[in-house]
């Protein structure tokens, strides 16, 4: 026994070894994509992030950032890195969870040689076999929550075991009170942690009772309870609760700010502390118990605290600015995100009957000294009509017209027919969905596309990491046994190079089968183990599924967040291993021999495998893209400018490039989606780094929360273009008889006209370099736009307020401008520099197709000479596909610039620019698409015909092979793809008439007699 002990820590630290070379040689060397981003710059500062926040993540990631010892460059690698070792020993507690369950299943009452290492051999795959799982190496070598998060799941599930091993022992309730602790932590960095809850119960369960049906379901339900206290109960009433005393000693007693909150913590302590006084002095150990843990699990949660210690600092990014107890309940109750139903909801077509009241929102007033209520939120909750509800709603959103036509389609809904009667008396038919089509839609989508092909991913293989959304050609999962993966999806062999990506990875269903095969010889040796672990699978797979209640159309693939089931699972693919040694020693061999022979070939048969295909798409070792991307837009734009961005990928990368490494601090990175906030307008109010304020003409209390949320579009019959400016002071005044009164007598914010402009002081602009000199002659002298929707939002408010305010002093950018273009449709006066575009007042060109003209001189300087690539035409480098989608947009800035350049008669400079984006983007890297189209009519009329010929060629091929897949593709898939058919044909016909247009005749009849053989096809 002794000897197995050492054994298993030996290659237990083997293993973490292994994992940590793995992890550490692929990590990327920089920030990534997504919110790696925020994370680290988060971290690196101790700032507050997004909701729920991740307190515990940052201070690591803190702690871990000082090893870069003063290089900000090495920052981001070093949170990496913290990634990877939090990862490293995921796999470590993953190894002793396997072998602590499968030693269990060695019949004999002492081990031999044989079975010891046939334990330690299921340790050592199953660990390795999720080392290189796609989904736990994805997350493993960036700086995200995740891989932390699959941290505390694995360390409180191996502590468990723990317990279990010494449960008899006086002081085994340590382990306990260790895993209390961990739980708390773990709040600061993801909730998934708290699922692991039921799985711990019934280890508790079986451990300290006999199993009977009446105890199996109360412990299910108890586990359920606990977990629920835990999410529901101590997650935010503490922090309510806190709320509420701090109303009541403010504004009711009078005392200061925070006094109420220092009253209720310091009440808290003194229970806790008598409470165990009591139970012990009582001798009431259980009790005792449940108030230790909750005391524990409270010390880890109070890592909150330094959310508000920072919020009340004004960190550069301190997102919902949650200062007070009343502002942290708001943040982790993640308001901004909204609520969806579980339970009983509502269909996505449901019609609200009427509205009912919703928690008035709070803010400080430091002038009257106490919380004053700036919304009372009356009749600001729907209430939908009953006919449409149902219980267990999987399609409710109708958010976007996306989503409720991927309802229809992934739940094939015909619906029922119901008369609704509206406000104004009016009739319609609207057509509910039945529950048949509501189940449909959930196992189809919900399970099937959400859950069951990313396990599949894991452990059968994958088709390409191109985002699925249901088609045969993009992100399902394969085997590698081409019979059955081209009965599921079509000819997998004539997949084109335009679909398919490194991440095509065969593991011939092998991890899936040696799991499986685990999986049933652990139900029919132990039983309740294997409850347990099915615990752990469902809690942390399909309960996930069940909780979150995807809608469709979702911006990013959700593979990370199901880790832990793909953990659990693993487990059995280790127990695969020690079931076909018990099968193999009936034969009488020498056990020894047999149990290291079959760990040698499982390793080289599952996790050998899955490290081969996996390796190159899980590489980031070289990738550059995100910083590089980021400081080429903050490069390209002048001093002191504003630059407005809008999702995560445009504005995390800018933030850290900032944040950490210091480049360009003095542009103000404005997020548009973000500024629909008041904390985040309150912020652009105050000098951050060399960036000076935006000043505003509303004051900060007209945009607080709850005030100004939506302002609606009133005809007041205006016809003449109004100033902006004009508007804006109109909003901001305070005299009621200039608002609009609707029923119940309620004045409200309108605006009365959609026509506005700006007028140009031409000397101004000039001057404050928002035009240069060599636009002179074209500057317009006002800018006129129309208000394409009936309502603005706060953020639309913002905009409007800095144009009226800025009066042409500080440039401004937009990533792209159509970003803004309901409120500001200026499109056509932004014009294209470098990687941004400058909103200018200067006539635009003929060449703009609705964008503003191209600044050559400008745009070939940032694009030839100061930008950096990320390293993605080195050959070592996998492009992954948000650096494939991001990269689409220099491509075709260098293309608007080459035609711009053509135009200008300035030919050699264009043939440069196109050879120059060919380089950096080549086909068999970023593979061409039908955007790429314009180049070789650009070359030719470049005169650089050759080129233009082979960019033909090589373009050509690309669609000729998109279409031969479409078309070799079975009947149930190829009616899909008529649109992409269509398409294709269409820029082939383009292609030809383009060389037809210079005489590349014998070129131009190859590919429309192509286009020709296949339109017959279609008819």
């Amino acid at each position: 026994m002794n000897n197995y002990r050492k054994l298993n820590n030996l290659l237990g630290w083997f293993t973490f070894a292994i994992a940590s070379v793995v992890y550490l040689k692929t990590a990327e060397p920089t920030a990534s994509w997504w919110d790696c981003g925020e994370y680290i710059s988060t971290a690196f500062k101790l700032q507050v992030g997004h909701p729920p926040g991740a307190p515990t993540f940052q201070m690591l990631g803190r702690f871990f950032s000082l090893f870069a010892f003063g290089d900000l460059s090495k920052v981001a690698l070093m949170v990496n890195c913290m990634s990877a070792l939090a990862s490293s020993f995921t796999i470590l507690f993953l190894f002793w969870s396997i072998t602590a369950i499968t030693k269990k299943l060695v019949a004999d009452k002492e081990m031999s040689n044989g079975q010891m290492w046939a334990v330690l051999g299921s340790g050592f795959v199953g660990a390795l076999a999720y080392t290189f799982s796609d989904s736990f190496w994805f997350s493993a070598v960036e700086g995200e929550v995740y891989a932390m998060s699959s941290f505390f799941t694995a360390v409180v599930f191996w502590a468990i075991l723990k317990w279990e091993a010494v449960a008899d022992q006086k002081h085994s309730s340590r382990w306990i009170l260790l895993i209390a602790f961990l739980m708390g932590l773990s709040i600061g960095v993801h909730l998934l942690n708290l699922l692991a809850i039921p799985a711990i119960s019934f280890v508790y369960y079986f451990k300290k009772y006999k199993a009977t049906t009446k105890g199996v379901i109360s412990t299910a339900f108890i586990s359920i309870f606990i977990l629920a206290v835990v999410m529901y109960v101590i997650i935010p009433w503490i922090v309510k609760l806190a709320g509420n005393f701090e109303l009541f000693f403010v504004n009711i007693i009078g005392l200061p700010f925070n006094s109420g909150t220092i009253i209720y913590f310091a009440i808290i302590i003194g229970a806790i502390v008598w409470g165990l006084i009591y139970t012990r002095n009582h001798n009431r150990s259980v009790l005792n118990m449940v108030i230790l843990c909750f005391a524990f699990i409270l010390i880890g949660y109070s890592s909150f605290f330094m959310l508000i210690i920072r919020a009340n600092a004004n960190t550069p990014i301190n997102e919902n600015d949650p200062d007070d107890a009343i502002g942290l309940l708001s943040y982790l109750n993640r308001e901004q995100y909204g609520d969806w139903p579980i339970v009983y909801g509502q269909y996505y077509n449901a019609p609200a009957v009427e509205y009912k009241d919703g928690s008035p929102i709070y803010i400080k007033d430091a002038a009257k000294g106490k919380y004053i209520i700036t919304d009372d939120r009356k009749q600001s909750i729907p209430v939908y009509d009953p006919r449409f509800c149902t219980i267990f709603p999987r399609m409710w959103s109708n958010q976007k017209q996306s989503h409720i036509a991927a309802y229809k389609e992934w739940g094939k809904i015909t619906g029922t027919p119901i008369e609704v009667t509206g406000n104004d008396g009016s009739s319609q038919t609207l057509y509910k969905p039945t529950f048949a089509e509501n189940l449909r839609f959930f196992f189809s989508y919900q399970v099937g596309h959400m859950y069951l092909r990313y396990f599949m991913w894991n452990f059968a293989g994958r088709q390409n990491d191109v985002e699925g959304y249901g088609s045969a050609d993009n992100g399902n999962w394969i085997s590698g046994i081409s019979a059955l993966d081209n009965w599921r999806l079509g000819d997998q062999d004539n997949l084109p190079s335009s679909m398919q990506s490194a991440a095509k990875n065969k593991f011939y269903m092998l991890p899936l089968l040696l799991g499986l095969l685990g999986f049933m010889f652990h139900m029919n040796r132990n039983n309740k183990d294997t409850a347990i672990v099915a615990l752990l699978f469902i809690m942390t797979g399909l309960a996930i599924v069940l909780y979150l209640n995807q809608t469709p159309d979702q911006p990013r693939e959700r593979d990370y967040a199901y880790a832990g089931s793909f953990y659990a699972f693993a487990i059995w693919i280790g127990i695969g291993v020690f079931a076909i040694f018990d099968f193999l020693k009936k034969f009488k061999l020498n056990q020894t021999v047999v149990a290291v022979a079959i760990t040698f070939v499982c390793l080289l048969l599952v996790p050998g495998i899955m490290a081969k295909e996996g390796w190159d798409d899980h590489d980031r070792s070289g990738k550059f893209a995100c910083r590089d991307y980021a400081v080429d837009y903050l490069m390209s734009c002048e001093p002191n400018a504003i630059l407005f961005t809008n999702g995560d990928n445009d504005t995390f990368p800018l933030w850290y490039a900032q944040e950490v490494e210091g480049i360009r601090q003095d542009v103000r990175v404005v997020n548009f989606i973000l500024s629909s906030g008041d904390w985040y307008i309150h912020q652009l109010a105050r000098k951050t780094y060399e960036s000076d304020p935006i000043n505003f003409t509303l004051t900060p209390d007209q945009y607080n929360k709850g005030v100004n949320e939506y302002i609606g579009y009133y005809d007041a019959k205006i016809k003449d273009t109004v100033e902006v400016k004009d508007l804006i002071h109109f909003i901001a005044s305070d005299d009621p008889n200039s608002k609009i009164t609707y029923q119940d007598n309620k004045p409200m914010a309108f605006y009365p006209t959609k026509h506005l402009k700006l007028t140009v002081d031409k000397e101004k602009v000039l001057k404050n370099g928002i035009v240069p000199q060599r636009f002179a002659d074209r500057i317009v002298k006002e800018v006129r736009w129309d208000i394409k929707s009936n309502y603005l939002y706060k953020n639309d408010l913002m905009l409007l307020d800095f144009l009226a305010s800025n009066d042409w002093k500080r440039p401004i950018y937009f990533a792209s401008p159509s970003t803004v273009s309901n409120v500001f449709n200026v499109g056509k006066y932004c014009q294209m520099e470098g990687w941004v575009y400058k909103f200018m007042p200067v006539q635009p060109g003929n060449d703009n197709e609705g964008m503003g003209v191209v600044d050559t001189y400008e745009s070939y300087d940032i694009l030839m000479n100061k930008c950096k690539w990320g390293n993605l035409s080195n050959p070592k480098v996998t492009v992954d596909p948000e650096s494939m989608r991001n990269s689409q947009i220099p491509r075709n800035n260098f293309m608007r610039l080459a035609q711009a350049l053509v135009i200008e008669n300035k030919k050699d400079s264009a043939i440069k620019v196109l050879d120059r984006c060919l380089e950096i983007f080549p086909n068999n890297k970023i593979p061409f698409d039908i955007y790429m189209s314009p180049i070789p009519e650009i070359y030719y009329r470049a005169g650089a015909v050759a080129k233009g010929n082979k960019m033909v060629e090589i373009l050509a091929k690309v669609y000729e092979d998109n279409l031969n897949y479409y078309f070799s593709l079975p009947a149930k898939f190829s009616d899909n793809y008529d649109n992409e058919k269509q398409q294709n044909l269409s820029v082939l016909h383009r292609l030809a008439v383009v060389s037809k247009q210079f005489n590349q005749t014998q070129l131009s009849k190859k590919i429309e007699d192509y286009v020709n053989q296949k339109i017959k096809l279609m008819k």
